[in-house]
């Protein structure tokens, strides 16, 4: 009884590795082009996302949520951590 919960706990620990969304092509993120910094992370659905960037026209670049306290554009696509080490979010896009 005691391995079967065990096994139980194990398999339902490592579900939420299985469950991530596929990642997405970077591809999908802004015009490169169009930004002074160039990088990207993965976030925690596993896609990969474009790092906070300054745009060279000093507008919103398409795709950015947010504008952050140092003036980047965030990419981000969840509230919670974005713009961290970019002085918060200034305003959401």
């Amino acid at each position: 009884m005691r391995l079967a919960i065990l096994a139980l706990a194990a398999a339902l620990a490592f579900q939420p590795v299985f469950a991530k969304k596929p990642s997405q092509s970077y591809s999908d993120n802004p015009n490169e082009s169009q930004l002074l910094e160039h990088g990207s992370y993965q976030n925690s659905d596993g896609q990969t996302v474009h790092s906070p960037a300054h745009s060279k026209t000093g507008k919103a670049p398409a795709g950015a949520s947010a504008r952050c306290g140092d003036g980047t554009y965030s990419f981000s696509t969840h509230r919670r951590g974005t713009c961290s080490h970019h002085g918060g979010v200034a305003f959401w896009l």
